[in-house]
């Protein structure tokens, strides 16, 4: 299996810090499971441990520890590990502050073009919901989206649409239905080859639905929910990254209970080595 990096996003500005890092193999993190990373690589997905000079800089500071959607550069060591050797520096960060009173800030997904704060139409929008994360994606640098999942539930989705267009003026708001598969085509278009959609939203607002309809191939679980309340288990549980067919990824991330501002995206524009 090999993959195409530049569909991934990887371009000229990425590969300046590879000159400067001889023997590295750039990769992107798709996800990271209680500190190992699986990163896409060229010649296809590739399990890697932290390097020791990424576990120093995460010493000084927790951002610095790799999370989906960075690029990092790898080493292939001569007895088989893999280590990740460097974090490069993120040109867009999901940043929130994590609960405590000295808390740091918690990188939820890096190098996003859009991200889509997902809200399902049924049983009834929050507003208030769709305000704090939409906050959220302003402070990370990517463009923001909103997306009403469920929109097969609503008997006027679009006059739903327009009413919480008031909350975001110049944000798109896109209903969508992932079981039908009405409304993508709109939503297709802030994502594709070498571009990065993130997915942000409660459990059980069908964002991993939603990455389904996007692949055309059900590479997320889903679960059903109560169709009274729209509540249910959490089905995602970590973050992930998923390639597209032709080109470009979605990032799922799991339900957000609670969002906190920082006063700057920590670790954009910074690398970590």
């Amino acid at each position: 299996m090999t993959l195409d990096l530049t569909a991934l996003g990887w371009d000229t500005g990425w590969a300046a810090h590879l000159d400067r890092r001889s023997g590295r193999t750039p990769g992107r993190v798709a996800r990271v499971d209680r500190g190992v990373c699986t990163v896409l690589c060229p010649q296809g997905p590739v399990r890697a441990s932290l390097g020791g000079g990424v576990l120093s800089a995460a010493a000084r500071d927790l951002t610095a520890l790799p999370c989906a959607g960075d690029w990092v550069l790898l080493c292939a060591w001569p007895d088989g590990p893999v280590t990740v050797e460097a974090v490069l520096p993120r040109r867009t960060a999901l940043v929130r502050r994590t609960a405590g009173k000295d808390a740091s800030g918690q990188v939820l997904a890096a190098n996003l073009d859009a991200a889509a704060v997902v809200e399902p139409v049924h049983p009834e929008p929050d507003a208030a919901r769709i305000e704090r994360l939409l906050s959220l994606v302003h402070e990370s640098g990517a463009e923001p989206l909103v997306v009403l999942t469920k929109a097969d539930l609503a008997a006027d989705p679009a006059a739903v649409a327009r009413q919480l267009a008031d909350l975001a003026p110049g944000v798109p708001v896109l209903p969508v239905s992932a079981e039908r598969g009405t409304g993508l085509a709109p939503l297709r278009r802030h994502v594709g080859p070498g571009r990065t959609l993130g997915l942000l939203g409660p459990s059980g607002a069908g964002k991993s639905s939603l990455v389904n309809a996007l692949a055309g191939a059900d590479v997320m679980r889903t679960q059903a929910i109560r169709r009274v309340d729209g509540k249910g288990r959490h089905t995602t549980t970590w973050r992930s990254l998923v390639p597209l067919p032709g080109g470009g990824a979605v990032l799922d991330t799991p339900g957000v209970r609670a969002v906190g501002l920082l006063d700057g995206a920590a670790g954009l524009d910074r690398a970590f080595a």
